[in-house]
């Protein structure tokens, strides 16, 4: 199994398929998964070519399930330790919900030469919170409640998201799918429950305001009008505003789980990016 270890101790588990001198596509995961959501992502790169790399962030999947450092500044200098270990240059990193957050927040203040461009697909930046310079932002009290979800009971919490907001499987006439529940479930159970609570603070309370605004590379942005979990309203159309070099992709009808349940449609989109 391969994996690196961090400054302070940490082991975060990785993968790296591919030619060492192709161009690397990085991936980040979202809450409360692993590398392991990107299965169709990483299978397609590698066919076309690509180095493709994939970790699971620190508390999440195969690496150590940290009860410290849980928060974006850490997660972003593990993405930045894991850049240098693996002489990563000129690489695309991909991000999803929390892990677009992440991607920004890496992106924003990556050493030069490390990274070409960005994708953020249904990401949490710029901020999900509802407060006083985002009025339109979630309320605390969702928070809360995912919190406490997660604490009482996280096994039928880890059935319940997959099963109803995250993919659209709760829309009338969706066509659900047992195993995206599944590999759902399974990923997240393989996490640090600490890990995964704290995260929930992470993907909400952070700011990515001031990271949007320094990133230069060209982004493209990716989201679902239907997504449950993360509403467009809130973060890609405002996220678009604060980059200087973005580009704005939306899907209608689809939900926060699109890469996985249309993974043909996400995949070209994100090839025809790669190569422009």
């Amino acid at each position: 199994m391969s994996t690196m270890t961090t400054s302070d101790g940490t082991r975060i588990f990785y993968k790296d398929w591919g030619p060492k001198d192709a161009q690397p596509i990085v991936f980040h995961h979202g809450w409360p998964l692993s590398a392991d959501d990107w299965d169709s992502q990483m299978l397609f790169f590698l066919s076309q070519g690509y180095r493709v790399v994939a970790h699971d962030r620190r508390g999440h999947g195969r690496s150590d399930q940290t009860d410290t450092g849980n928060e974006m500044d850490t997660y972003a200098a593990d993405v930045a330790e894991l850049a240098r270990a693996l002489d990563l240059k000129n690489a695309v990193h991909v991000g999803h919900s929390t892990g677009g957050g992440e991607v920004v927040r890496y992106v924003a203040r990556a050493e030069p030469g490390r990274v070409a461009k960005a994708v953020v697909i249904n990401g949490v930046p710029p901020i999900m919170l509802k407060t006083e310079a985002n009025p339109d932002g979630l309320p605390m009290e969702v928070f809360d409640g995912f919190r406490k979800a997660l604490a009482a009971n996280r096994a039928q919490f880890f059935i319940d998201v997959p099963s109803g907001p995250f993919y659209g499987f709760n829309r009338e006439g969706a066509k659900v799918s047992q195993g995206l529940i599944d590999n759902w479930w399974r990923q997240g159970i393989a996490g640090g429950v600490k890990a995964q609570y704290d995260c929930i603070t992470a993907f909400s309370e952070t700011d990515f305001t001031e990271d949007l605004k320094a990133i230069s590379l060209p982004v493209l942005v990716m989201h679902g009008t239907d997504d449950q979990v993360v509403p467009i309203d809130n973060a890609a159309h405002k996220a678009i505003k604060l980059l200087t070099n973005g580009t704005l992709k939306t899907y209608d009808g689809l939900s926060h789980g699109m890469f996985s349940t249309h993974p043909e449609l996400i995949n070209a989109d994100l090839l025809a990016f790669v190569r422009a």
